[in-house]
């Protein structure tokens, strides 16, 4: 188990709970608490994803309809900004105007960046807590319960332990865990790279010993 400090009462409750029954199936658990530097890894990810949005967009938008008048993301902010009455009543777009002026995918400061959001995540992350603590595989709350978006508050997130696999590009399972509040929330494996196999014996197991998964229903209210 690791990243768990951070979630609240409820979730870890369930979590607490989803540990006990791997607990009880013969698991050993070990406490993780040297968490990988997530501030450090999310700021040159932020570097990576605003590079290869505006590259991507470029190649997406080049084989567009020939109806379609935007062909770079300088072109869609300047749209916006022409129909800012429309496009921005609501939201800005200071992430279009980030990675505008982002380095270019053939430049050293973009593969610095990815190089070492990896490394941070990967090698210096999953790989090295996985075998500092001789695991198996990371488990941990998939992310906090469904949040409210508005549009005045926007969009929030309470947490994830999404983030380490994603920049890293390992494998990672989400199972139902329980509920909180009505809300379905998931527990992780994590694993090294082509650990696919392994882990998905692991979340299959604890499927098969908990029957956590909440039938989806649209309800007036949560309790």
């Amino acid at each position: 188990r690791f990243m768990s400090k951070s979630w609240d009462a409820p979730l870890r409750r369930e979590f607490e709970a989803a540990l006990e029954v791997m607990r009880c199936a013969g698991a050993e658990l070990v406490e993780v608490e040297d968490d990988p530097p997530l501030e450090s890894i999310l700021q040159f990810e932020l570097k990576v994803l605003e590079s290869e949005m505006k590259a991507g967009l470029r190649c997406y938008l080049a084989e567009a309809s020939p109806n379609v008048k935007v062909r770079t993301l300088s072109d869609v902010i300047a749209f916006n900004e022409s129909e800012a009455d429309r496009e921005l009543l609501y939201f800005g777009q200071d992430i279009f105007v980030s990675a505008e002026a982002a380095d270019d995918l053939d430049t050293a400061s973009y593969r610095k960046a990815r190089e070492t959001s990896y490394r941070l995540a990967g090698p210096e992350g999953i790989d090295r807590l996985l075998k500092l603590h001789r695991l198996d595989a990371l488990v941990a709350p998939t992310c906090s319960p469904a949040v409210v978006s508005d549009l005045v508050n926007g969009d929030h997130s309470a947490g994830s332990s999404s983030i380490l696999p994603a920049v890293a590009g390992y494998p990672h399972v989400t199972v139902p865990m329980g509920e909180v509040f009505g809300l379905p929330v998931g527990l992780s494996f994590i694993g090294s790279a082509w650990s696919e196999p392994h882990l998905l014996s692991l979340a299959y197991s604890f499927e098969q010993c908990t029957r956590a998964r909440i039938r989806p229903a649209f309800l007036q209210s949560l309790p």
